[in-house]
């Protein structure tokens, strides 16, 4: 029997190309994961660079019984007029230990869910979650650092901390893959430090 773990994108219109890449591929590609592309209704959608997706599947929760963790990708729609509700999905995901991440506007969906309650998560900043989803459950948890931030089962990122939310995510749904996981953060590492 594989010990396969299956992980579910959610995109939306909009969508930012550069916050998923990393961690999907990663998964994939050094742990053996299973990616599978979600989107509220099953339809096609687009990302800001204009890229089209075609998703595997909808984001309803009878769909997803074999994730074992979600990933909530960024787009402004997260914070427009009339976001998806994917409190649902997400909630089940958590609720049978999968691990459950947010990066960028895709905090949001995970602030609207409940899931910052009691864990330490971090965004775009406090005030713009509070601006979006006025008086969420675990505002008191925020941590204003620039980088991703696990807690329990939950994994939160800025914008611009994609390669920390992969590591995170990983390091959360992967813990005895600790070997894999320091390579992966030394290359990462080495970018920064030859390339700046």
């Amino acid at each position: 029997m594989s010990d396969q773990k299956t992980i579910g994108f959610l995109f939306i219109e909009g969508f930012a190309d550069w916050e998923y890449g990393l961690l999907a591929a990663s998964a994939v590609e050094w742990f053996g994961a299973r990616a599978i592309s979600l989107t509220p209704d099953g339809k096609p959608v687009s990302g800001v660079s204009g890229f089209r997706l075609v998703p595997d599947r909808s984001a309803g929760p009878d769909e997803n019984n074999d994730l074992d963790a979600i990933a909530v990708i960024g787009s402004d729609q997260w914070f427009g007029e009339a976001p998806p509700d994917v409190a649902e999905l997400l909630g089940s995901v958590a609720s049978r230990g999968g691990v459950v991440g947010g990066i960028c506007a895709g905090t949001l969906a995970l602030a609207r869910a409940g899931m910052f309650e009691k864990a330490r998560h971090t965004s775009n900043g406090r005030d713009w979650i509070n601006d979006h989803v006025p008086f969420y459950a675990g505002d008191r948890n925020y941590q204003d650092v620039p980088y991703a931030v696990a807690d329990g089962r939950i994994v939160s990122a800025p914008s611009s901390a994609q390669g920390t939310f992969a590591l995170a995510f990983l390091r959360t749904l992967y813990p005895d893959r600790v070997s894999d996981l320091a390579k992966m953060r030394t290359l990462f590492a080495k970018e920064y430090a030859e390339g700046s």
